[in-house]
């Protein structure tokens, strides 16, 4: 007999199976020799009394074993000979996208710029080792994308979502802890994701999948008006239907789109800051105990939305015990991320804070008008402007402001990976930091007055953004 219920209990108890036997034989009236095996569906902790408990929802198997495995397997079937589709990228869109191609009977074939995931840690570390950005292997390029050595955290805020349940039982089909389909806030690890994402690839070649690596797609093939395959860097030609899975950091990609006619809109993006702290005065604060988190509770995290002068100010990809990590996905640029390995083991704890951008904010405060005015003259001159590029309006306007941000971030920094940082208290107050705490962050620190050089109208909603938040 299988039988299911809703209880809070301890983290002490949630922590321990018998524990959770002895408390549920004794809540239900059961006796706890009955109970042949026990899953855990749905996990979140309640923090917000000084008690701290964790709500569970289990399934227990009276006087009988489990018969079926704790997720769900999709079928993928063989597609050798079948029509075959072009994906462009191999980040968490693409892969996801082969292997629904593969369902729907359709032969993916992978074209990704960068290397595989292993292969890509040698190019990493030597960021963090020699301050050098491979343009075509970093910590958005490659096997993986900018997720596989991120953070891999695995929910979302957007109400706007797809069949999330079956995108877990995909990741623990390849090799990821059952545990993401009961945690509130699933989390892989970045210690965990890579080889799960070697598993993926490895269902797309036995499945009679192509992928290729260190295979940049230089242009689109357009046949009378239609999209009828790729060029490639390598000189190779891939024919068929395509998938654009390139992420936001492929700015040629933008470029040549928009070169060639493909119809574009402009896109309001988020802009900030990372928050570095210790871990345990984040666990102080959320677990309401001096002491931290004790020995059963996970590092903790917080989230933080408000809203300033009409935009939205919040927190975004909270990492407890993580690491701040360099992100730029070329040279003379610095942009920062947040990793945290399965454990949450490390002793700071991270979180992008950013403000809401709109096209229009660009327009307001008189940004790159010149830029603008230069690049709408070359387009016309060249009859590739298509009536789209004014000095008012340009769909690619973001991104160039975005490239300009972080190359300013890039100069700051000393022209390395050295991050500008500030205390967030000066930031407020506007005042130079004289000198700067520890950090996770390997490439260094070094010490700039983030206020005075970054946009205002970001600054000084992010000022008050931080002192509400405390």
């Amino acid at each position: 007999m299988i039988q299911e219920f809703q209880i809070r209990v301890l983290p002490e108890q949630a922590a321990n199976e018998q524990s959770l036997k002895q408390f549920i034989g004794h809540d239900k009236g059961l006796d706890i020799r009955t109970i042949h095996a026990l899953r855990i569906l749905k996990r979140s902790i309640d923090a917000r009394q000084r008690t701290i408990y964790v709500n569970l929802k289990v399934r227990l198997y009276i006087n009988e074993m489990p018969q079926d495995e704790e997720f769900t397997r999709t079928i993928y079937n063989k597609v050798d000979g079948k029509p075959q589709v072009i994906v462009v990228g191999a980040g968490p869109g693409g892969l996801f996208a082969a292997l629904r191609l593969i369902e729907l009977g359709l032969r993916p074939v992978v074209v990704e710029r960068g290397k595989n995931v292993r292969d890509r840690k040698i190019d990493i570390a030597r960021i963090s080792r020699e301050h050098k950005v491979a343009p075509e292997s970093n910590y958005s390029f490659g096997e993986g994308g900018a997720g596989a050595y991120s953070d891999g955290k695995l929910y979302t805020r957007s109400k706007k979502r797809g069949n999330v349940n079956k995108i877990l039982n995909v990741f623990c089909q390849h090799g990821a802890s059952t545990s993401i389909l009961a945690d509130a806030h699933p989390h892989i690890g970045t210690d965990k994701l890579p080889r799960v994402i070697e598993n993926m690839r490895n269902t797309i070649i036995e499945c009679g999948g192509e992928v290729h690596f260190e295979t940049r797609m230089d242009s689109l093939i357009i046949e009378k008006n239609k999209i009828t395959g790729i060029e490639t860097n390598t000189g190779k030609t891939f024919k068929g239907p395509v998938i654009l899975a390139t992420g936001h950091s492929a700015r040629d990609v933008y470029r040549w789109l928009y070169d060639n006619g493909i119809e574009m809109e402009t896109k309001g993006i988020a802009v900030g800051v990372r928050l570095e702290h210790p871990s345990m005065l984040i666990d102080q604060i959320q677990y309401h105990n001096k002491n931290g988190r004790g020995k059963y509770l996970p590092a903790a995290e917080y989230s933080f939305v408000t809203q300033v002068e009409g935009r939205g100010v919040y927190s975004f990809c909270m990492c407890p015990g993580g690491f701040v990590v360099p992100a730029a996905s070329g040279p003379h640029q610095i942009v920062v991320n947040g990793m945290s390995p399965s454990n949450r083991g490390s002793k700071w704890s991270n979180s992008g804070m950013v403000v809401e951008i709109r096209p229009e904010d660009l327009a307001e405060n008189n940004l790159f008008t010149e830029e603008l005015k230069t690049k709408s003259e070359e387009l016309k001159a060249t009859n590739k402007n298509h009536g789209q590029w004014t000095t008012d309006h340009c769909p690619l306007t973001m991104m160039y402001f975005q490239e300009a941000l972080e190359a300013s971030c890039w100069q700051q920094g000393n022209m390395r990976q050295t991050a500008p940082s500030q205390r967030m208290v000066d930031f407020t107050r506007k005042k130079l930091s004289y000198d700067l705490p520890d950090s996770s962050y390997s490439p260094g620190l070094v010490s700039s007055p983030l206020h005075f050089w970054m946009p205002a109208f970001i600054t000084d909603r992010l000022s008050k953004g931080f002192q509400q938040f405390g």
